[in-house]
């Protein structure tokens, strides 16, 4: 038999892009498993922040859920203390400074990181349809997604064409809504670190923003190589570098030569390029002809590997993640076989009689 039984008291400690969503879904596992949890939100969303505080604080008993609001120091002294599981979602650094913090007390963790997600499109997709589905999910929250297409891999002989369809889409979802309800960047530091990102490359589209209310136009960067800067890191925004390849596998090489991403999205028809892609490129999910929409399904565990994270959870994997698999084997009490007791000389004897 396998007993699933709680890891004891959970810590989570959730990111500023989707505050609400991923800070209450891990808390749904830990407490369906039967955990108690201490919650410690972003203090980069401080209202969403303090509503979850409020909401919990009224609902729950603080022995059963304790929410910390606060910065740095809330999440060092937090980590200074001894878990018996440890949840994280954010970026890579941070999730190196929990891991070693963890490991003082061998507190089994998961984290759910990021990276750089490609979107690979080759020759036989439909391009105007993965247009919409890249400009859709590279957009959405703009672009302060961890599983948003980071940059686009395209084949040379469909690259005009998916980027006039990319700009197309670009204008027929956002021209209208841009100024008034597309999301504004969190905050100064990261606008700021958005703009110098931009000079990467030649604006295809965009490339407007509004320093009063962080907000940036969602932006299209052709002429982009691997050594521009918007490539050396996480772009968690509104700017989507493409690049172009004309063999497949220099995709594998170039992608495989860097961390391995929280996502990947190919574009294609071809079942051959699928299946190359799938099985030469280790990744932590994705899609295929889509984007993004592998993580809303309760069906499929959802999480890195590598640089990207460890671990998973959604669903069922929710509830498997905060619970410790007890293995039991219960044994009858009116048989027992002498074969397994010494003297083994006599019990050989015996045991090779019978497999004659």
């Amino acid at each position: 038999m396998i007993y699933s039984e709680p890891y004891g008291v959970v810590l989570i400690i959730s990111p500023w892009n989707y505050p609400f969503q991923l800070a209450i879904a891990p808390l749904v596992g830990a407490l369906t498993a039967g955990n108690c949890a201490v919650l410690k939100p972003s203090n980069h969303s401080p209202k969403t922040s303090e509503v979850i505080a409020e909401m919990l604080g009224k609902a729950f008993p603080e022995e059963y859920i304790a929410v910390v609001l606060g910065g740095r120091e809330a999440n060092k002294d937090l980590l200074a203390q001894k878990f018996d599981y440890i949840f994280f979602t954010g970026g890579p650094a941070v999730g190196r400074f929990v891991m070693e913090a963890a490991a003082k007390h061998l507190t089994p963790v998961t984290l759910e990181l990021g990276g750089k997600s490609p979107c690979i499109v080759d020759a036989t997709a439909k391009i105007d349809l993965a247009a919409k589905r890249i400009v859709w999910g590279k957009f959405i929250n703009a672009g302060q997604t961890c599983v948003a297409p980071d940059y686009v891999f395209v084949q040379k002989g469909v690259k005009e064409k998916l980027l006039a369809s990319m700009a197309k889409y670009i204008s027929k979802f956002f021209s209208k809504t841009y100024e008034q309800k597309f999301p504004k960047i969190v905050n100064e530091k990261h606008f700021q670190r958005l703009l110098g990102l931009m000079e990467s490359g030649d604006i295809y589209c965009g490339g407007k923003s509004d320093p009063k209310i962080n907000r940036i136009e969602p932006t299209i960067l052709d002429n982009v190589s691997w050594e521009s800067p918007i490539m050396q890191e996480e772009i968690f925004g509104p700017l989507l570098p493409v690049l172009e390849f004309e063999d497949l596998e220099d995709v594998v090489k170039q992608v495989n030569a860097r961390p391995k991403p929280l996502a990947l999205y190919l574009f294609t028809t071809s079942k051959a390029n699928e299946k190359h892609i799938l099985t030469s490129i280790s990744h932590g999910g994705g899609c295929i002809n889509d984007t993004v929409v592998h993580l809303a399904t309760p069906y499929l565990p959802f999480g890195g590997v590598g640089e990207s994270g460890m671990g998973s959870y959604h669903g069922k994997a929710s509830f498997d993640t905060f619970s410790h698999k007890k293995s039991i084997m219960k044994k009858s009490n009116l048989i027992d076989i002498p074969l397994r007791y010494p003297p083994y000389p006599e019990s050989t004897k015996l045991l090779k009689k019978f497999m004659k």
